[in-house]
């Protein structure tokens, strides 16, 4: 390699100790890190704002909107609530109800929001049954991260990977729903063994949820109707976006401009306080240095060395960056891991074309989301609830955490990888 092929690797190897460590807030080391790529010139200042994905960015920034005026209203918690009152207050029905709804949601909403508005609701659930609420947060975060990779919208690696790649919402929707579905059957019934005999309950205890009224959660309705009304079309243009030849991003905007009419609020800043600012910045910096390491043809290396390993055999591939993406995803953000993995597999891609590296996609996005769940720290779905837990007075450790976490991620590994064989290299 050049000298400035070594300086570049370097610099980024650097900066990316400081992200994975949290040595540093992640977005100013991000920021710091994209400035000094472009005052070395080792990428030019136009060439770093061309390789930054907008459409990644607006479809964050959109859809952060929505998320954050529909929250406002308060059906979040209603359909919580509600879910707990169909369970009879039986303890392990709510559980599996609450996980499977977390899921859902999850694969519309960004995973942190969902998780922080579960989760109180989780444990005062659990607080009215007289039993510990940390079954419970776990199941709720672990299932955030399964659901999130569901979607296109689901998890930013999700997005990152359907721009990069080309890949629409059914594309998503087609090769990752069907198994993210079997493998929130599978967490409902390990969740069962694990938890069923810890969780009974008195009807006295159960008769409490009963009473719960959930009508008193909508905080606006009329809100709630313009919400629901957009959130709706949002989805069916997500679902229609590839046939139509508009962008994700495109559609998001669109409805997050038409909910922001309707709301009828003149204070633009109201609508952008739940934009995660820091989020979109810490992106920005990292497809400028990413995009580095692509422009001095590190990337292009670094293809070429898996592909040797690997020699050419794509099944070996697929499969290997499925086991390496979950494990790694476990210990560091799949974020940075994610942006860092894309430029290589779009080198692949060149080598051996868009049909057969298709399979290699949707193993690093499975891989990727799917690993955040190995450890406490695999994602910050993790660290919210478990933040949130610890503020109500229910300690639970890493090791916590991670018994649990490390025992779904093997399983769900175990899984995908029959799934991504028998689908792609047998049938």
């Amino acid at each position: 390699m050049s000298t400035a092929m070594w300086i570049g690797l370097g610099l980024f190897v650097t900066i990316y100790v400081f992200i994975s460590a949290e040595l540093v807030n992640k977005t100013i080391i991000s920021l710091f890190g994209a400035s000094l790529f472009i005052v070395f010139r080792i990428i030019g200042t136009s060439k770093a704002f061309s390789v930054i994905d907008w459409n990644v960015i607006f479809l964050l920034i959109s859809m952060m909107i929505i998320v954050g005026i529909t929250k406002k209203t308060g059906v979040f918690q209603y359909v919580a609530i509600k879910a707990a009152k169909f369970s009879k207050g039986e303890p392990m029905a709510i559980l599996i109800l609450l996980s499977l709804i977390t899921a859902l949601f999850s694969a519309f909403l960004d995973n942190v929001t969902t998780v922080l508005i579960i989760t109180p609701v989780t444990i005062l659930i659990a607080v009215e049954l007289g039993i510990s609420p940390i079954p419970f947060i776990v199941s709720v975060a672990i299932a955030s991260n399964i659901g999130g990779t569901a979607t296109l919208i689901g998890d930013p690696p999700n997005i990152m990977i359907g721009s990069a790649a080309k890949l629409d919402f059914m594309d998503f929707i087609v090769n990752l729903t069907p198994i993210i579905l079997f493998l929130m059957v599978v967490l409902s019934g390990i969740s069962y063994l694990l938890f069923a005999k810890k969780l009974h309950v008195s009807n006295e205890r159960k008769a409490r949820i009963m009473e719960f009224d959930e009508s008193k959660a909508i905080e606006d309705k009329p809100l709630l109707i313009k919400s629901l009304v957009v959130l709706g079309l949002v989805i069916i243009g997500f679902l229609l976006h590839g046939l139509l030849e508009v962008e994700a991003s495109v559609i998001a905007l669109l409805g997050a401009s038409l909910l922001m009419l309707l709301t009828g609020s003149k204070e633009v800043d109201e609508f952008f306080h739940d934009v995660e600012w820091g989020t979109l910045f810490f992106f920005i910096g990292l497809f400028i240095m990413v995009g580095s390491l692509v422009e001095l043809g590190i990337m292009k290396l670094l293809s070429e060395w898996v592909l040797g390993i690997t020699k050419g055999n794509m099944k070996l591939t697929t499969l290997a960056l499925l086991w390496f993406s979950g494990v790694l995803s476990a210990f560091v953000d799949n974020i940075p891991y994610v942006a860092t993995m894309i430029p290589l597999v779009q080198n692949i891609g060149t080598t051996v074309g868009a049909v057969a590296v298709g399979p290699v996609w949707w193993s690093l996005a499975l891989g990727a989301c799917l690993g955040g769940n190995g450890t406490l720290i695999g994602a910050s779905a993790n660290v919210v609830a478990v933040g949130l837990a610890n503020k109500s007075g229910y300690k639970i450790s890493f090791m916590d955490f991670t018994k649990y976490g490390a025992l779904i991620t093997v399983i769900n590994l175990i899984i995908v990888t029959g799934y991504l064989y028998i689908r792609y290299y047998l049938l």
